[in-house]
């Protein structure tokens, strides 16, 4: 007898397919009611790390109900409102079944003549336009901001190249960034062959962002010992403070030294759509490329990242397939090739671009960007708390979405321990001036006032436990 892998009983599974849709309709509306955080208990991490092989399998009922019972429960908890850590996208619904639809569909999305290649091309029209890059610029979505930067930065290794083989080329480049540049881009030059030591990490201002003067002293020195710089990396919106490098400026010394302008604005460069933010993102349009994260400040689910060059020709040029088994012909399934194949490093992808397109036409740009200006006007309101207690003191300017503070005179570090433990909220830390601070990134759409008033009222109450405690020892 044939087997299938579809379902025995498509009434049933229909039935199962409703409570799971049900089950997670149910999970997301009660999201602030539930804890921010939790720990596995013992026995569900053991039974999910000892889970046998399953030479035979079990019914789909049986296999979701375990789901239900030891995974569902114990997220890491970006969905939630009083989720702040790291900057983690947190989804909508409507996300949610978009990718269910695309998972259901299952396209190959290298290209070909379909209807779901021509969603991802609008759609990637739609993040030019946004960006302010030009039509025959090249675009495609990605998987995160990791990818999407090593696409923007293979390009302009290639330009630097020109044409010349990488393999035994005595030129030696240079790639600039500040030290607070995150660190996709030492594992990126590493993969692209010319090592993590081709970064140069230079100091920073008093507002975090890249020092100019700095930066053009080490490119004067830098030729003078015969090194060529290959390109510039700027941040928008940098993941410890949110700070912003001076894009205008960057561009037009880019423009003079004949440097390669790359922006890494995973979630910095989506505050464009915000008007009243938009003028802290002025000059982004003019980079040669730019990656961005649609999964951060878009709200969608992971995962779903955009990488845009300035000139599209030289990113096919860094990508382009051949082979006679995906030529392209005039007629049927393979008409007009597959165009996404050869501007990334992937030939299947999946339909990231569903999501984005049936998100953005239902809630508009406009309402993403008053909810992007939502998330910059709760970091102000944070500030003004932290500014109004003694007990806390704010670690770094604020220009975004990214507020950094500490608790006076206890360790901070176990603070926020203590304060994940309690399910309470979640914020991550990093280290500013030597000193470890809590770190508050807002990219949530679930977050609001009251969410932040718990967050402080719970530091304070840790805080001033530990302080006591200490005090009596």
């Amino acid at each position: 007898m044939q087997e299938t892998l579809d379902p025995e009983n498509w009434e049933q599974f229909s039935q199962l397919a409703q409570q799971m849709l049900s089950d997670m309709l149910t999970h997301l509306r009660t999201l602030p009611e539930q804890p921010a955080w939790r720990e596995m208990p013992p026995g569900v991490r053991q039974g999910l790390q000892e889970d046998p092989l399953p030479w035979k399998g079990h019914s789909e009922a049986e296999v979701y109900q375990q789901f239900f019972q030891q995974v569902l429960p114990y997220p890491n908890g970006n969905l939630h409102p009083r989720f702040y850590g790291w900057v983690q996208g947190n989804g909508t619904p409507l996300a949610m079944m978009a990718d269910m639809l695309a998972a259901g569909l299952n396209p190959h999305m290298a290209g070909f003549n379909q209807a779901p290649a021509l969603v991802e091309k609008r759609v990637l029209d739609w993040l030019r336009q946004l960006m302010g890059f030009p039509p025959e610029s090249g675009a495609l979505l990605v998987g995160g901001g990791s990818m999407a930067n090593l696409i923007g930065l293979t390009v302009a290794r290639d330009r630097w190249l020109k044409g010349e083989a990488l393999l035994g080329n005595s030129r030696r480049p240079v790639v600039y960034g500040s030290t607070q540049t995150h660190a996709w881009v030492t594992k990126a030059l590493r993969l692209l062959g010319l090592g993590a030591d081709t970064f140069r990490a230079l100091a920073c201002d008093d507002q975090y962002r890249l020092d100019l003067s700095d930066l053009r002293q080490r490119l004067k020195r830098d030729r003078a010992a015969g090194m060529e710089p290959l390109a510039i990396v700027a941040t928008v919106g940098t993941v410890n403070t949110g700070a912003i490098d001076r894009l205008d400026e960057l561009a037009d010394l880019c423009a003079l030294e004949k440097i390669w302008l790359h922006l890494d604005g995973a979630f910095g460069a989506l505050a464009r759509l915000a008007p009243a933010l938009a003028i802290q993102v002025k000059g982004l349009e003019r980079a040669d490329s730019l990656a961005f994260d649609l999964h951060k400040w878009m709200y969608l689910p992971f995962e779903c990242a955009c990488a845009l060059v300035r000139d599209g020709n030289a990113q096919r040029r860094s990508f382009e397939l051949e082979g006679s088994y995906i030529e392209p012909e005039t007629r049927g399934v393979i008409a007009g090739g597959l165009p996404f194949a050869q501007l990334g490093l992937e030939l299947t992808r999946n339909f990231k671009a569903l999501k984005v397109w049936m998100c953005m036409k239902s809630y508009g740009v406009e309402k993403i960007g008053r909810i992007i200006q939502q998330n910059v006007d709760q970091a102000a309101y944070l500030v003004e708390q932290i500014k109004s207690r003694p007990e806390l003191e704010l670690a770094a300017p604020a220009p975004l979405n990214v507020v950094c503070f500490s608790y006076r005179g206890v360790n901070n570090r176990e603070l926020l321990t203590r304060l994940h433990e309690s399910g309470r909220a979640v914020p991550s830390g990093t280290t500013l001036g030597g000193q470890f601070v809590l770190r508050v990134c807002l990219v949530n759409h679930r977050t609001r006032q009251s969410d932040l008033d718990l967050l402080l009222d719970s530091v304070l109450e840790i805080g001033g436990w530990m302080k006591a405690s200490a005090s009596q020892q």
